[in-house]
């Protein structure tokens, strides 16, 4: 019954509420000192992903063990969320890879279709090809927000699928129910995070009607203020889902989560101004053998900060604790 009662995280006094717990770490920290070296992949599709490696030094022995990073909802590999998890797997002795969803990389994507918060696809093209191209015999998955649904959505929809090599997952401030989060995120005391996420989506969509001429309607595109209404307008239809309820319905990780069948630590803070209750699986985390489920009072969303003299973040040493512990707790 992996459903964690207690959590030892504790916020800087400076950091009293779940909003600053969420937009300081975004805005202030300095991104960790990793040098990633970038390999562009072409998908099946003709399509291409842009992969970006943190090996360890030539010097050091080669490591038989990859971090994957996950980025959240119009994040990328640069975000300092990503960066920091990408050097804490580092300093553990681990090659890191914080990959890029299509449209995320610096440059738009060539086909219609983007990414969603429920694409699987995109993760399993990327594990293999990362288990082609060095033979791992461990990967640990990470996983920030959307990257978080993605992940464990990918490991619990068709856990057959999953190599052998992914071993266990560690995700942060994950939106495991899509509806009911994206009319949370609509509430009068979330607006300046919803404004700021549209703003980059609509500019996204301007930017694949200019490439693909007459493929995209961004007519009253500017009049789309919300999640629902702009998911049924473009993100629904572009991959493949009739509606944007449709798309909530398949895309959410929640209904997932009782087919995983390695270790996984979701950790939502209680009060990520993101999440509703729905995004809290207590029931399905005391009845799994396998998701751990730990809810921090503070934490904020994508946050965490500490304020320790290395400037790692809790999700840091927390995903390192558990991904590489004897027996997970």
């Amino acid at each position: 019954m992996p459903l964690i009662s207690s959590s030892s995280y504790q916020p800087p006094r400076y950091l009293f509420n779940g909003h600053l717990q969420t937009i300081v770490p975004s805005l202030l920290r300095t991104g960790p000192d990793v040098r990633y070296q970038r390999e562009r992949v072409e998908t099946e599709d003709g399509d291409f992903l842009d992969l970006d490696w943190s090996r360890l030094p030539a010097a050091q022995p080669a490591s038989d063990t990859l971090g994957i990073v996950s980025h959240g909802l119009e994040g990328s590999a640069g975000r300092p969320y990503m960066r920091g998890m990408v050097q804490a797997f580092n300093r553990a002795g681990f090659d890191a890879l914080a990959w890029n969803y299509r449209s995320c990389s610096g440059e738009m994507n060539r086909l219609l279709r983007s990414y969603h918060l429920g694409d699987t696809d995109d993760l399993d093209f990327v594990v293999r090809h990362a288990l082609s191209k060095l033979r791992y015999r461990r990967i640990f998955l990470t996983g920030f927000s959307a990257g978080g649904n993605v992940t464990l959505k990918y490991l619990g929809e068709n856990p057959d699928r999953v190599p052998r090599e992914v071993q266990r997952a560690a995700v942060f401030s994950v939106p495991t129910d899509l509806k009911s989060s994206s009319n949370h995120i609509s509430r009068f005391e979330n607006r300046l995070y919803l404004n700021n996420f549209m703003r980059t989506l609509r500019e996204k969509i301007r930017q694949k009607a200019e490439i693909l001429p007459g493929q995209v309607d961004v007519s009253n595109l500017d009049e789309l203020r919300f999640f629902p209404e702009f998911d049924d307008k473009y993100t629904a239809p572009m991959h493949g889902f009739k509606s944007a309820e449709e798309y909530y319905e398949h895309a959410s990780s929640g209904r997932y989560l009782g087919n995983i069948r390695i270790p996984t630590l979701l950790v939502n803070a209680e009060n990520d101004p993101f999440l509703p209750p729905a995004c809290f699986p207590r029931e399905v985390a005391a009845q799994s053998q396998f998701v751990y489920l730990e809810t921090p009072h503070e934490g904020g969303h994508v946050g965490f900060a500490e304020g320790s003299p290395d400037g790692s973040y809790y999700s840091e040493r927390r995903a390192l604790d558990f991904l590489t512990a004897e027996t997970p707790r």
